[in-house]
């Protein structure tokens, strides 16, 4: 497994993460559940960056972890081209 498929397959996971823990906001009390405080404590701080500058639309609309998914991936191909430059280097 090389690194860039590595940071990729980090950067899907922990996507998969937020898009969970926006769904379990669908469901009453799921958040509560244990699966849902692990994946807050996981998620939120991470969102909560883009949380203070992307208020929700019309109150009930939060957008900031559709803005979070596409800078974390972002992120994650900003890293592995710094990697390879610096790979490449050698």
């Amino acid at each position: 497994m090389t690194v860039s498929s590595l940071i990729m397959n980090l950067q899907s996971i922990y996507s998969f993460m937020i898009i969970g823990y926006v769904l379990l906001s669908w469901l009453p009390n799921a958040r509560e559940s244990f699966i849902g405080v692990w994946l807050g404590k996981l998620v939120e701080p991470y969102l909560g960056i883009f949380r203070r500058f992307i208020p929700p639309i019309g109150g009930m609309l939060d957008l900031s972890p559709i803005i979070a998914i596409f800078a974390l991936r972002f992120i994650a191909f900003g890293v592995i081209a710094v990697l390879e430059f610096i790979l490449n280097m050698f």
